[in-house]
Parts: C-alpha cells; structure tokens; sequence
C-alpha cells in the first residue's frame, strides 16, 4: 500500500510517520499492494484529528477521521473505524477486495458483527431551480438540511451546498 502522509498547518516527525505506516500495513491483508492511503493530521488547541483516506484499484473509498486527545489514540481509534466498515461491509467487498482477505481466523477479535441487510432507500423528488449559491445557502439553512441540491444560475449545471464540521460551506459543483 503507498501511504501519503502530511500535516495540516504542522511538521509530521519521523517517529510519527513510522508509526502511521505500520498500522497502515496491518491493513494490507484486506487490499495488497495496488491501494493508496493517505493520512492527514492536523492539530487545534488540545484536539488532534487524523484522517486516513484509502483508495483501491476498482475506485472503493473508505474514510475514517477521528479527533481525540493525542494522536496515538486517534490513530488507534481511525484503523479501528477502517476495519469495521470492513467488517460490516464484508459480503460486498468480498469481490472486490484482495482474494483472501476474508479468511477463517483474521476476524477473531471476540465481536460478534451482523451483517448488514440490503440498503433502505428512501426516494425522493423535487423540481430544482436555477439559483445563486448564496440563495441555495439560504435555502439549506431554512429548512434545516446538511446539504442542499440546486442548478446554478451562472453555470445551468448542477451543484450541491453542505455544511462542513468547522461551521463552513462546501460547494460541489457537477460538469457534463
């Protein structure tokens, strides 16, 4: 697995680094050596938060950011998030992940994991109008929404609104 690791308005030290890359490789038994990760650690007043992204060959993405007291512990915490997801996911990652990497004995950590039943999909239809993304801001907010689907008046495509953890907004925005 190539790992990437950087640091968030910080200097990343070495011992750090090592100790990211090993934990890493304990999850090279689910994706072999064709994935990348990356990890990304950053630092506010007495809160650390690392996020590890990690990508396979097919395009799968699993995410996990976790805030704790001290890195180590989020780090721990993190790899922790990664294998569950894993582990709860299992039936449908079995083909797409390395063969093998669902094997009697490397899920012997005493939980017991049910696995998750087809997904519930709620639908959903609504006409969208061409609106600025000031307008579109307005609209998440009144009706009390972590994001919020619009055409955007200047571009006629789609785009989206959310609000992000730190109070901001993101804008995602779709081309053809």
């Amino acid at each position: 697995m190539k790992v990437t690791i950087t640091g968030r308005q910080m200097n990343v030290w070495s011992e750090m680094e090592a100790t990211i890359e090993k934990k890493l490789a304990k999850l090279d038994k689910y994706f072999g050596d064709n994935c990348s990760a990356t990890a990304t650690l950053s630092s506010k007043k007495n809160e650390k938060c690392i996020e590890i992204t990690i990508r396979t060959t097919d395009g799968t993405i699993f995410r996990s950011e976790v805030r704790d007291e001290t890195f180590r512990t989020a780090l721990d915490r993190c790899i922790y998030a990664i294998e569950r997801q894993i582990r709860k996911n299992k039936t449908r990652l079995a083909k797409k992940l390395r063969e093998g990497a669902f094997d009697k004995g490397i899920f012997d950590t005493g939980e017991d994991f049910e696995e998750e039943a087809e997904f519930v999909i709620r639908k959903k239809s609504f006409t969208i109008k061409p609106m600025s993304v000031e307008e579109a801001i307005m609209q998440m907010n009144l009706l009390d929404h972590e994001f919020f689907v619009f055409l955007d008046d200047k571009t006629s495509e789609v785009s989206i609104v959310y609000k992000r953890k730190s109070g901001d907004y993101g804008l995602i925005e779709t081309t053809k």
